[in-house]
């Protein structure tokens, strides 16, 4: 294509946006543009689909909505380029600059180009090559490795399966972006935003993310090799693992357990795993009330809406884990580490113990929380009415309109807690407040 027959098509494409009289969307399928320099151009809806576009100049391009199917951008500039809503599945991104460049809701996901040759029939191909000139028939992945993506913004987009290794995505917005199964290997994800992303099975081996907000992301199964997130904001990330890929002894534990739970003791034998090592284990919505959690290692666990009804969890390290609508009444949490952990509206109240009739006895078993450190725990609306926190470690803790009523708080640290709206025992015991 002639630069007067682009610039012909280019013209005609304005008028078509504007729907002028003679107006035609602007089809440059297949097309050999590499290297061509068109900044600021207007390809908003342009057909794009395995066009050459190699070491072309977009820079501030309007892409939105085009349709760049298995295109070739290697190492195009699309700085600044608008690329909201474009369709880049199987596109060839490999070392592409997209700085400042706004992907939101871009589908970055595999894609397989069918094209026609007269002598040879259809053919397939690919933009995600191992070498120059390579085809292959299997559907590809999106191939961005090494391409520079600072400031850029992929809110939203589907990059899952996506190669992205060694990409610069420096204060790069990402938030709920589906990277499942993304190659992050070596990515430079310093100071960006990965709001609600989702990293299921990533691999993020040697990634940095110093300063990056991670708030809400789901990195079940994700490769975190050299992956330090100390200086990052991990509020509510999912780490957790399937308790299926934990040892056998902690399997067959669980499920001999529930099958006690629901044959009422006939069945299965309640759950002894003193000392185990649980670290990020999922067990939400499980029963497990009654078992034996004695000093286990439940680092970042996730155990929402899990049933830990007079549950013994003496000892046991729960830092940073979620335990968001959870029931420990009545459980044994004394010394029980559970600092940063997420205990919003759980319940950790009394248990009026049954006779050997089966009917209330009227005596109160309260959750006992004595020496547990719950510094800069989140007990938002969390029911703990009657609970022993005797000397136990609020400090900076949130109790936002949680019920205290009857709690015994002798000698507990509540300084720099959150009280709005918490409902206090009465006399108050309270020290540091």
């Amino acid at each position: 294509m002639t630069p007067q027959e682009l610039m012909k098509v280019l013209a005609l494409h304005e008028r078509w946006l504007g729907r002028k009289p003679g107006g035609v969307r602007a089809n440059l399928a297949m097309a050999d543009l590499q290297g061509v320099t068109l900044p600021k151009a207007n390809l908003k809806g342009a057909k794009l689909s395995g066009a050459n576009l190699a070491r072309a100049v977009l820079i501030g391009a309007d892409l939105t909505e085009a349709d760049l199917f298995a295109a070739n951008l290697d190492r195009a500039d699309l700085s600044n380029a608008i690329c909201v809503r474009a369709d880049l599945r199987g596109a060839y991104l490999r070392g592409t600059k997209m700085k400042g460049a706004n992907l939101r809701d871009a589908d970055l996901r595999g894609g397989t180009l069918l094209t026609s040759d007269t002598k040879a029939g259809p053919t397939t191909r690919t933009s995600d090559t191992s070498a120059p000139g390579q085809e292959k028939a299997a559907p590809a992945k999106a191939n961005i490795s090494g391409a520079d993506l600072s400031s850029a913004t992929l809110n939203e987009a589907d990059c899952s399966g996506a190669r992205m290794s060694g990409c610069n995505l420096v204060k790069a917005q990402l938030n709920k972006t589906n990277l499942t199964n993304a190659d992050l290997k070596g990515v430079n994800l310093e100071g960006a935003s990965l709001v609600g992303a989702n990293l299921k099975g990533a691999d993020l081996s040697g990634a940095a993310v110093d300063g990056a907000n991670l708030q809400g992301a789901n990195l079940v199964g994700a490769k975190t090799d050299g992956l330090d997130l100390s200086r990052a904001n991990t509020a509510g990330v999912n780490t957790a693992k399937p308790a299926d890929s934990f040892s056998d002894v902690v399997q067959t534990t669980i499920r001999a357990h529930i099958a006690w739970i629901k044959t009422d003791g006939k069945q299965g034998a309640r759950a002894n795993l003193t000392g185990a090592e649980m670290t990020q284990i999922d067990l939400s919505h499980l029963n497990l009330s009654g078992a034996s959690l004695r000093n286990a290692k439940l680092v970042g666990a996730r155990l929402i809406g899990t049933s830990l009804v007079m549950s013994d969890l003496f000892g046991a390290d729960l830092t940073g884990a979620d335990l968001t609508g959870a029931v420990l009444d009545g459980a044994n949490l004394s010394t029980a580490k559970l600092t940063k952990a997420n205990l919003s509206s759980a319940s950790i109240a009394a248990v009026d113990m049954k006779g050997p009739d089966g009917k209330p006895t009227g005596r109160l078993w309260p959750a006992n929380l004595a020496g547990a450190d719950l510094t800069e725990a989140t007990l938002k609306s969390t029911m703990l009415k009657n609970a022993n926190l005797t000397d136990a470690l609020l400090t900076r803790a949130n109790l936002t309109e949680a019920v205290l009523a009857g709690a015994n708080l002798e000698n507990v640290n509540l300084e720099g807690a959150t009280l709005d709206g918490a409902t206090m025992p009465e006399p108050r015991t309270a020290t540091g407040t």
